[in-house]
């Protein structure tokens, strides 16, 4: 038997292998224009635009499809029900082939104008698909695109069905019951992604038919959602995102369960979280549900300072 003999070439490969930083995980999360210029005409990219139908009418990224998020969810709009929740798998799966998308796709999602949450809930809802490896998020969306120089059209391309196979979602979303076993769990913290007002306590949300709970989910960490972009709404950098977290109260260890209104914004945070190496899960009912919980603890700050 020929026994395997270490060379010189083998031990130096074997150390810079051993040696060789490991890819942050932004790396495979986000993409540049420059890089998207490149990859325009590959056969398995899925290019999806989220915001306005007639913005994307205008114009958009050569290939795109348009998509929103009401058409990868489900809305109860009669009060009684819950908005923007995750379709049964089987559904779910028909409605991403109709976008194109197949098991070997390579997606790339981009927002126009502001719709930064509207987009990272669609690459939520894939990443729950289980098709997260395969999808980013176009740094800075149209406008960067845009203003590098590079190309737009109105053409919309032609309709094409992808190939998927059934969907095995993964066990990204949570209820209100897993959150309040949670509020207090080690190496978890529950994140609140809306605009600071709201958790301040300083405004109330609601939907048309009830109002929500006033402040927010008790011992929650603010991280709202605009935060995680700069002005010209690209992802700040691993070291800003990182800073913000910290100084909310999560550490690098933590898993982040994000919630929002609806469960939307949140998504923003979630994606941030995860471009620095934390686990995430989405409470997708979000304070919509919570406040349909009047004995599940809800801390108003400005109740406390003396406000409302």
């Amino acid at each position: 038997m020929r026994l395997f003999r270490p060379t010189v070439c083998s031990l130096a490969l074997s150390f810079i292998c051993a040696t060789a930083p490991a890819a942050a995980p932004r790396d495979a999360l986000v993409v540049t224009t420059a890089w998207l210029g490149q990859h325009l005409a590959d056969p398995d990219l899925v290019l999806l635009h989220v915001g306005d139908k007639a913005e994307y009418d205008a114009r958009h990224i050569p290939g795109a499809r348009f998509v929103s998020v009401n058409d990868i969810s489900v809305s109860d709009h009669s009060g009684k029900g819950l908005m923007l929740e995750m379709p049964p798998a089987a559904d779910l799966r028909t409605r991403l082939a109709d976008l194109g998308i197949s098991d070997h796709s390579r997606i790339i999602v981009y927002y126009g104008k502001d719709w930064v949450s509207p987009t990272t809930r669609v690459i939520f809802t894939l990443d729950y698909a289980g098709l997260g490896d395969a999808t980013s998020l176009l740094d800075g969306g149209m406008d960067a695109w845009t203003r590098d120089g590079h190309a737009v059209t109105a053409l919309v391309p032609p309709a094409r069905t992808g190939t998927l196979s059934p969907l095995k979602p993964r066990p990204l979303v949570v209820d209100a019951e897993y959150v309040l076993a949670h509020l207090k769990a080690l190496h978890t913290a529950i994140v609140d992604g809306r605009n600071a007002s709201f958790y301040d306590g300083a405004q109330t949300g609601g939907g048309k038919d009830a109002p929500h709970r006033t402040g927010h989910i008790a011992g929650a960490h603010s991280v709202p959602f605009t935060s995680v972009t700069d002005d010209q709404l690209k992802l700040r950098s691993a070291e800003e995102l990182a800073a913000i977290f910290t100084k909310a109260g999560v550490q690098p260890d933590d898993t982040v369960i994000a919630y929002c209104h609806i469960g939307q914004q949140a998504t923003a945070v979630i994606f941030a979280a995860r471009t620095l190496g934390h686990p995430v899960l989405l409470y997708d009912g979000s304070f919509e549900d919570w406040s349909r919980h009047p004995d599940y603890p809800v801390e108003n700050p400005a109740k406390r300072d003396g406000g409302r």
